[in-house]
């Protein structure tokens, strides 16, 4: 069976270099575990990095959280569905939300449970996915303000989450403007503006994010030290914190060009014929994982001999050409991961989980 290993010292360093500098520009964060899909066993390690704040976009995650650390800041980092309010209220510390019913049945429900529960309103600005319109912004919070059992601690904003509308210089000067708008209309004061999240980070690194952005949520630099404008791992960090362990199946010699009459495969996808493969062979090897597990756009072979060539749902083939490091049928093929193919990996129940 595949495996999938943590490394702990990795972590280790990626958390460390984050945390300096976050804390060389008085910035607070949180860690985003909602990659790490509930496993205890990857979440214990997140823990003990010392962070006392973690996000999570599923309560069930959040309450294994609670469970594992009492005192640990959760997070609940998308719209609240209605049906979970009960347990947001319980298990979440802190929300972001943009629908003012549902904060008036969160105010309701804390009112209920004896709690103050703190809220951060999303902000949209430009990706289009979650956020209220800035022209609603003033009515909405003069409402939000007057609901017993909330506190509203700060506002945000996501960015390259949807159509991949990237964080400016601009944009987050405008989020901190808003915050200025708020404060000074309601003499409130908005201890956060959280317009951090991993596709932010460069700004911070090149010294151009505005003062005013105090607060982080980081999950992909974390655990993949990749900076999302350059497509490149961060000076100082490891791109390798997860790495996903195979085992070959199957490996023969054949043909490069299929024959037969083509059609679509059962994932849509069909293929056009390089006539210049004609009579040409090269070894190939089936490995032991599949579609159910992951996309293989999302995976980076540590044998830069090796491509990955498709999928079907539960075998995945490798091309390794004239074979030069003789592999064989039992041995260990390791990939890298990028962030959407941890996320299915983690989520199979197919693939063993280790820490090293």
């Amino acid at each position: 069976m595949a495996v999938l290993k943590l490394y702990r010292q990795k972590l280790q360093h990626n958390y460390n270099h984050l945390n300096k500098v976050f804390k060389e520009h008085d910035i607070s964060w949180g860690i985003v575990t909602k990659l790490l899909c509930g496993h205890e066993l990857y979440l214990k390690e997140v823990l003990a990095l010392g962070l006392k704040e973690v996000h999570d976009s599923r309560v069930t995650n959040l309450k294994t959280i609670k469970t594992m650390a009492p005192d640990v800041q959760t997070v609940y980092i998308k719209p609240a569905p209605k049906k979970s309010i009960p347990d947001i209220i319980q298990y979440a510390d802190v929300s972001f939300q943009t629908e003012l019913d549902i904060i008036n049945m969160l105010s309701e429900e804390a009112v209920r449970q004896d709690k103050l529960h703190k809220i951060i309103i999303m902000i949209e600005m430009g990706d289009l996915r979650e956020g209220v319109m800035g022209e609603e912004l003033v009515d909405f919070y003069e409402k939000v303000f007057e609901l017993p059992g909330i506190s509203v601690i700060g506002l945000g904003a996501n960015f390259n989450c949807l159509h991949g509308v990237m964080p400016t210089q601009d944009k987050l000067i405008q989020l901190c403007l808003y915050k200025q708008i708020i404060e000074a209309k309601f003499n409130r004061e908005i201890p956060w503006v959280s317009g951090g999240t991993s596709v932010t980070i460069p700004l911070l690194f090149n010294h151009i994010l505005p003062k005013g952005v105090n607060h982080f949520r980081v999950g992909e630099a974390l655990f993949f030290g990749l900076n999302l404008f350059t497509n490149e791992t961060f000076e100082g960090m490891q791109d390798d914190v997860f790495e996903l362990e195979t085992e070959i199946i199957e490996l023969t010699e054949k043909p490069m060009v299929p024959s037969g009459i083509l059609a679509e495969n059962p994932s849509g996808e069909s293929f056009e014929i390089d006539e210049s493969l004609y009579g040409k062979k090269s070894h190939r090897a089936i490995i032991d994982v599949g579609l159910l597990d992951i996309n293989p756009k999302f995976l980076i072979p540590k044998d830069d001999n090796i491509s990955v060539i498709g999928a079907s749902s539960d075998m995945l083939v490798v091309e390794l050409g004239v074979n030069s490091d003789n592999y064989k049928v039992g041995d260990v093929l390791r990939f890298n991961l990028r962030y959407m193919g941890a996320l299915s990996v983690l989520n199979s129940r197919y693939i063993n989980k280790e820490v090293v």
